[in-house]
């Protein structure tokens, strides 16, 4: 992959994220922020199925942020020595949104979708060490554009 498909994804990112933060209800802009879900997702995909893979996950990561209040961050990457080692950061307002993000169709679409093309999936939980410098994330991005 080249430089202008990661910074097109990053842009798409960038506005995915400024549209939902502006948005946002009284009651989802309350979220607290120790009680967000981080998880950072490990798959590694058959080469064979790349740009296959690539096209189905963004299109699940751009439906997951823009339909879904809970998704904070849905981040997808590749290491650069081994594109077919992907990574994605999860973040959801907290488990709930997660547990209702597993229902949705376009999640469910995108498993059945890509289930033969992931040789392995590790899904690490993790825990923010700042939690209260997520909105200087969110700050950061809307002055961006």
């Amino acid at each position: 992959m080249n430089a202008n498909f990661i910074k097109t994804t990053f842009i798409a990112f960038s506005i995915s994220l400024l549209t939902w933060s502006c948005t946002q209800s009284t009651k989802e802009s309350d979220m607290k922020p120790e009680d967000m879900m981080i998880r950072i997702a490990e798959i590694e995909i058959d080469s064979t199925y790349f740009d296959d893979y690539i096209s189905i996950l963004k299109e699940e990561s751009a439906a997951s942020i823009a339909l879904e209040p809970g998704v904070l961050c849905i981040y997808p990457m590749y290491r650069k020595d081994d594109p077919t080692s992907i990574r994605l950061l999860e973040i959801y307002a907290d488990r709930n949104a997660y547990e209702s993000h597993l229902k949705t169709e376009h999640f469910l679409k995108y498993k059945t979708s890509t289930m033969h093309m992931v040789i392995s999936l590790k899904l690490i939980d993790m825990e923010a060490i700042d939690p209260q410098s997520m909105d200087l994330i969110f700050e950061k991005l809307q002055e961006r554009n």
